[in-house]
């Protein structure tokens, strides 16, 4: 089971290889020949002394002209000790198997990105022995998909959106976007998916968001990450004492979610409006005010026509 954001931002790649490749030529521009074949690699890269070093993804690209390993770093934050691990990888990996590396760094942080970029220069001074230039995709080039059209038409795109920028006043509709486009997939790749977005997003809001719009799709109750979710609704449940509490703590808890779409996007609520939202105990008029809350300019708008 996927449990954090590190993990996320990097085994996305696993589950989907082809995804790296489009990141590469759609994203960052890069003219990387289309792969015959794309496979996961063992990632560890140590030597028979004790030195343990291991690179998070490692995937062998097969091309009509050569052989790539595509090595895919999920970074938090800065890290300089990253400029001389990164060099060791590529080198230990191109003396191994003989085929050419491209290190790709992939972060939600803006500033990490900026870090990551830059060229890594070992040697003397206008003479240097190797230059290491990452690859990075972050927050300032992954592209935000808020259209249902673009996400359905490429939703492995769409879940690396919602994993980049997963906060903030966009968050709503991106992750509304994202959802629409899981219900095309199988079941098990939609939810490996879905999961991979749950990890990565730091909002308390956002992953609350989230997992509502995950509860009417089915496939994501059969995922580990929903028994973790199902776990805490039971013990909600046995607080509560029987069915008829529980229904009203599912109440309760989705209007709080309809309001916190407003607040979170920055739209006063009324009074009477919390009121009314507050006194609702119809589960599927909730779901549906809080399918409205993320594309009204005006609270009065959720009530319209009730």
């Amino acid at each position: 089971m996927v449990g954090t954001t590190h993990e996320s931002l990097h085994r996305i790649f696993q589950k989907d290889p082809g995804l790296l490749t489009k990141a590469l030529q759609k994203v960052l521009g890069v003219e990387f020949p289309e792969p015959r074949e794309i496979a996961a690699m063992n990632v560890d890269l140590t030597e028979i002394e004790p030195v343990e070093r291991r690179v998070d993804t490692l995937l062998r690209a097969e091309t009509e002209e050569k052989t790539y390993l595509l090595v895919v770093e999920s970074q938090g934050k800065t890290d300089d000790r990253k400029r001389g691990s990164w060099p060791y990888y590529l080198a230990y990996l191109h003396e191994k198997y003989r085929c050419e590396p491209v290190l790709i760094v992939i972060t939600q942080s803006s500033a990490t990105a900026k870090w990551a970029s830059r060229p890594i220069q070992l040697g003397f001074p206008g003479w240097e022995s190797l230059i290491v230039r990452p690859l990075v995709l972050g927050p300032d080039n992954v592209p935000v998909i808020e259209d249902e059209g673009e996400a359905v038409a490429d939703p492995s795109l769409a879940v690396l959106s919602a994993m980049t920028h997963g906060k903030g006043r966009n968050a709503a509709a991106i992750l509304e976007s994202v959802a629409a486009a899981l219900k095309t997939l199988d079941s098990d790749s939609a939810a490996a998916f879905a999961q991979f977005v749950d990890s990565c997003l730091a909002d308390s809001r956002a992953k609350q968001m989230w997992r509502d719009l995950m509860t009417d799709i089915q496939y994501f109750w059969r995922h580990p990450l929903a028994e973790q979710v199902r776990e805490e609704g039971r013990e909600e449940g046995r607080e509560e004492g029987r069915h008829e509490g529980r229904q009203e703590g599912r109440a309760e808890a989705k209007a709080e979610t309809v309001l916190q779409i407003l607040e979170w996007r920055g739209i006063p609520v009324s009074s009477s409006v919390r009121e009314r939202v507050m006194a609702c105990t119809d589960l599927d008029r909730l779901q549906a005010w809080a399918q409205r809350a993320m594309h009204v300019a005006d609270s009065a708008e959720l009530l319209a026509g009730e």
